[in-house]
């Protein structure tokens, strides 16, 4: 019998987060190896030599096979059968559709979220130096033309991303919007769609949801049900 999956992993991390809540719902059994990000664990020579090459997290070894990148991850362990389709898809179709997202996402709304969480509580952090109200201005407006785009276009007419039944599509997506709150914006202001599939998904999602969000409602000091 095979020894269950190492996963790498710090809740700091937005696709961290994702594949943890992923692989609960999956009843997976896996590992934990918690890396802290904070104390630069992941830089040594061991780490990129024994662990993950890139550096980063998540990555999973898997009876001595390492991978990195939390997309490659899923659709590994869904070709090995760990994922259950109603997460992950096989047929070609429905698949496609939550390809199409997570495709999509990387390069829009992961990205600007991202940027602007770095700009406005990491980089502070780390430098004690305060951004300008343009440079702010200018993060918060390049993500909310995805946060937009969510809004009116990836919702419209359905309950969940991909269509009316939660998918890894939507755990990737409110992983991302929810490292916002760390950085004093609160998306379920301007944006009603997004908030009740907010909602929604961590309703399907729990108890996992507000275990892998732990840290962010601590930093943010917003829990999952602070009113607006």
């Amino acid at each position: 019998m095979s020894a269950p999956i190492r996963y790498y992993y710090d809740l700091m991390s937005q696709p961290s987060r994702a594949l943890l809540i992923i692989f609960r719902l999956s009843n997976m059994p896996f590992e934990d190896c918690v890396v802290a990000l904070r104390n630069g664990e992941h830089l040594t020579d061991d780490y990129k030599r024994e662990i993950n090459r890139f550096q980063r997290v998540p990555c999973i070894h898997d009876n001595g096979y390492k991978l990195a990148e939390s997309v490659a991850i899923l659709r590994y362990l869904s070709a090995k059968g760990k994922i259950p389709e109603h997460l992950y898809p096989k047929y070609f179709v429905d698949q496609s559709r939550i390809d199409e997202f997570l495709e999509w996402q990387h390069m829009t709304l992961r990205l600007t979220c991202a940027m602007y969480f770095r700009t406005v509580w990491l980089e502070p952090l780390l430098t004690g130096k305060t951004p300008t109200e343009a440079k702010i201005e200018v993060m918060r407006m390049h993500m909310e033309r995805n946060l937009d785009v969510v809004e009116e276009v990836w919702l419209e007419g359905k309950d969940f991303l991909t269509g009316n039944s939660l998918t890894v599509a939507d755990i990737f997506a409110a992983c991302e919007i929810e490292q916002t709150r760390m950085a004093d914006y609160d998306v379920r202001i301007k944006y009603p769609k997004i908030r009740a599939w907010l909602k929604r998904v961590r309703q399907s999602c729990n108890p996992h949801y507000d275990v892998a969000h732990e840290f962010v409602y601590k930093i943010s000091g917003t829990g999952p049900q602070a009113k607006l």
